[in-house]
C-alpha cells in the first residue's frame, strides 16, 4: 500500500509544480481526494515537508546532466585550455582513442569463455 501512497503523492505534487501552485500537504490531499486515492494522512504532509525549499522544475531539468559527467567533462576542458595548441592535443586524443580500443578479450577473458 505505501508504494501505490508514495507514487500518487509525487504525481501530486508534480501536478501542484506544474501548474506553478507552492506544494503543501493541503492541496496534496485535495488532489488525491479528487483522483479517488486513499493514502494515509501522513503521506501528504510528509511530500510537502521534503519538497520544501526545492525547485523541483530545475530538479527534473538537470537529471539529464549526471554528476558523474561533470568532473570528466570539466577536467579535460581546463587541461585542453592550458595545453599549448598543437602537441598535447594530439597526444590527448591519442590516449583516448587507446583508451576506448580496451575490450574484454584484451584483458584475457571473453563473455563466452
Amino acid at each position: 500500500m505505501s508504494t501505490k501512497a508514495e507514487l500518487a503523492c509525487v504525481y501530486a505534487s508534480l501536478i501542484l509544480v506544474d501548474d506553478d501552485v507552492a506544494v503543501t500537504g493541503e492541496k496534496i490531499s485535495t488532489i488525491l481526494k479528487a483522483a479517488n486515492v486513499e493514502v494515509e494522512p501522513y503521506w501528504p504532509g510528509l511530500f510537502a515537508k521534503a519538497l520544501e525549499g526545492v525547485n523541483v522544475k530545475d530538479l527534473i531539468t538537470n537529471i539529464g546532466s549526471g554528476v558523474g559527467a561533470a568532473p570528466a567533462g570539466g577536467a579535460a576542458a581546463p587541461a585542453a585550455a592550458a595545453a599549448p595548441a598543437g602537441g598535447e592535443a594530439k597526444k590527448e586524443e591519442k590516449k583516448k582513442e587507446e583508451e576506448s580500443d580496451v575490450s574484454d578479450d584484451d584483458m584475457g577473458f571473453g563473455l563466452f569463455d
